[in-house]
């Protein structure tokens, strides 16, 4: 899995789209890791009574409760950080969006979980695109996001999940993908 550059000329326009491979996602999976691995060597310690870890003496918990409880938050955390990994590996949700004048083609094309469906690639004819569509919502929970508007088939996400972009960098993206496609840029 290469990642892919933005590559923009006269007849092609591609942006590429960040998935799960996210510093936060880094983060969270090294943070669920250690922690995983520091209550299990905590439970493993009150039931063999012998000091696993170097910052605590979990030799003091008595095994059953706190030791088991210990232990299956640990197990569980370590589950979680092998699905974080794998997610990251995956690169779940990355992928990029193409514009072509020369084949007239929109592609939508994003990576899945492992199976059948791994590959998600959606192609449209140039004239299904009716516009592009800026979706500001500021306040607690922001949103920010860029559609691509099809006929007949509703609206296409063209950023990524999770932090939102500074509402200039989604404007300048919308107007020039806009102009790109000679079509309207609405919500504004």
């Amino acid at each position: 899995m290469t990642m892919t550059v933005p590559l923009s000329s006269e007849t092609i326009l591609r942006r590429p789209v960040l998935g799960s491979r996210r510093p936060s996602n880094y983060l969270w999976a090294v943070v669920t890791l250690l922690g995983g691995i520091g209550f299990v060597l905590s439970s493993l310690s009150s039931y063999f009574q012998v000091n696993l870890l170097l910052f605590s003496d979990p030799t003091q918990l008595v095994f059953r409760p706190q030791g088991l409880v210990m232990g299956f938050y640990g197990v569980a955390a370590l589950v979680l950080s092998v699905y974080l990994w794998l997610v990251i590996s995956w690169d779940v949700g990355g992928g990029y969006n193409e514009f072509n004048r020369e084949t007239q083609k929109v592609t939508i094309f994003r990576w899945g979980f492992p199976g059948d469906d791994r590959r998600v690639e959606l192609v449209y004819d140039w004239a299904e695109v009716q516009c592009v569509r800026l979706d500001i919502k500021d306040g607690l929970s922001p949103k920010r996001a860029l559609y691509l508007s099809i006929r007949g088939r509703g609206e296409l996400p063209l950023t990524r999940v999770g932090q939102p972009l500074a509402i200039a960098v989604l404007e300048s993206q919308g107007a020039e993908l806009a102009r790109f496609l000679s079509v309207p840029l609405e919500g504004l």
